[in-house]
């Protein structure tokens, strides 16, 4: 992998709500279909690509903004070898809720998802490639990188907040409870016939349906949740086994193959951000 494919992490411990990557050449970066447990927020700085979305499918280019919800599956994957680059922000979904219900957004400090997946603002789009700039200078100062960070956000949000509402998709109690149960207990090894048991669905039709809404089978969610799991071990600091063991993989060689696979980098590359103060 050439050293512009490679994935570029920025964090800092005094911003623990938030976290940036930056590819300049994403023609060999290929995602299987993922979700994150934080709202992402991308914006295409090259070139285009195809953004997969729940069930929907985007062609996105450069300008374009692209948002994530929390848990909704999606992938940024190349055209046929065409360049393209991109920036990636991760943000804490509690840290931006209580942002929005400062802004006077939301009645209460609790996520809520977003309707709007790509948006093509230039003013936001150029503000966007300056705040990530401002992460990125070693030279800034934390407290500059705080504020910056926090009123292009609060645009963002006032933005967002005047458009249209849209009707977004809801899961049924059961699958939901499902889901909340895997997340909760990904370490560990569970079987299909007991979600079954516990949504008193069918094997056939659990999956289905569960697929359907969440865009993963109940086993690749549980491994998705493993990964997110095996990342925050990585950022504070635990070796790459002792993150796989814990994150409820039986060996290191699984989890790193499956880590490239989800993530589009390694656990090294991850463990070991290029600009970390």
């Amino acid at each position: 992998m050439s050293p512009s494919s490679s994935p570029l992490f920025w964090r800092d411990q005094r911003m623990p709500h938030v976290e940036l990557r930056k590819i300049s050449d994403a023609r060999q970066v290929c995602y299987a279909p993922h979700s994150h447990v934080h709202w992402s927020l991308g914006a295409v700085t090259a070139g285009r690509s195809t953004f997969r979305y729940r069930d929907t499918t985007y062609q996105i280019s450069a300008g374009d903004l692209v948002m994530m919800n929390p848990h909704w599956v999606h992938a940024c994957n190349p055209i046929e070898n065409q360049p393209w680059a991109y920036l990636m922000l991760y943000v804490d979904t509690a840290w931006l809720s209580n942002l929005r219900y400062q802004l006077g957004l939301l009645d209460a400090p609790d996520w809520q998802d977003i309707a709007t997946a790509v948006l093509t603002q230039p003013a936001l789009f150029a503000a966007y490639c300056d705040m990530a700039s401002c992460l990125l200078d070693e030279r800034l100062a934390i407290d500059d990188k705080q504020a910056v960070l926090t009123d292009y956000l609060s645009s963002l949000m006032q933005a967002l907040a005047q458009a249209p509402p849209a009707a977004l998709p809801e899961a049924s109690s059961t699958l939901e409870q499902v889901a909340v149960y895997l997340r909760n207990n990904c370490t560990a090894d569970i079987s299909l016939e007991s979600l079954c048991q516990q949504s008193g669905y069918s094997a056939g039709h659990l999956i289905r349906a569960f697929k359907q809404h969440y865009g993963l089978t109940p086993h690749a969610y549980l491994i998705n949740q493993r990964i997110q799991m095996g990342q925050q071990a990585l950022k504070q600091g635990q070796p790459i086994v002792e993150a796989a063991l814990s994150a409820g993989f039986n060996d290191q060689p699984h989890f790193q193959r499956t880590f490239k696979r989800l993530v589009a980098a390694t656990p090294n590359q991850y463990r070991y951000p290029l600009l970390n103060q």
